[in-house]
């Protein structure tokens, strides 16, 4: 595509002179440097930002340019109230317990267990008396999840007296109201048999 009056004449000129001169065309300017997209990365230097590995870019931008970044990385550094165990933990904690263990199996990966798990930890809390409630990381207890044939996430098992409950193992995200129904069921079952 031709621009501009100035570059058709040139170049119509050159194609109908019959000299063996050659004719260049002007040339683009160059494209100005991209910014970074985050509106508090614009005041880094672009070309200290492009010569650092993306894990320091984000540690740098982020604890010089973002006051409030500190305490939004302590509210999700604390754990809650769900006990994460491994799989050397597994035998004392659930197998060995006097009471209902449910087992809730994640990984930090999964979208639905995220989702999930404060309807967990409500309910956690709120059948602390009846029911433990812990947790186990997928990816770093393969010896479990192999045994228990745990096959999609997040994963919910009941057990009583170091056996799985017949009928408790559930797969998916399910909402509070559901859970609790699922629980409910699964301890009344336990106080007829």
């Amino acid at each position: 595509m031709i621009s501009s009056p100035k570059m058709m004449d040139t170049l119509m000129a050159s194609s109908s002179s019959s000299s063996s001169s050659t004719t260049t065309i002007p040339r683009r300017p160059p494209l100005p440097p991209l910014r970074p997209s985050n509106p508090f990365l614009h005041s880094l230097p672009i070309q200290s930002f492009r010569k650092q590995p993306l894990h320091k870019k984000l540690n740098h931008s982020l604890h010089n340019y973002s006051p409030s970044f500190s305490s939004f990385a302590l509210k999700f550094s604390i754990k809650c109230g769900v006990t994460e165990i491994n799989e050397t933990q597994f035998p004392e904690t659930v197998l060995k317990c006097d009471r209902p263990v449910l087992v809730e199996f994640v990984a930090a990966w999964c979208g639905p267990c995220r989702l999930i798990a404060p309807a967990i930890e409500a309910i956690s809390k709120e059948y602390e008396d009846k029911l433990l409630v812990v947790k186990i990381d997928h990816d770093a207890n393969p010896k479990l999840i192999e045994e228990y044939k745990v096959y999609g996430l997040p994963a919910l098992i009941m057990f009583k007296d170091g056996k799985e409950i017949a009928e408790s193992r559930r797969e998916g995200a399910i909402t509070k109201a559901k859970l609790k129904d699922y629980i409910d069921a699964l301890l009344q079952s336990l106080s007829v048999a």
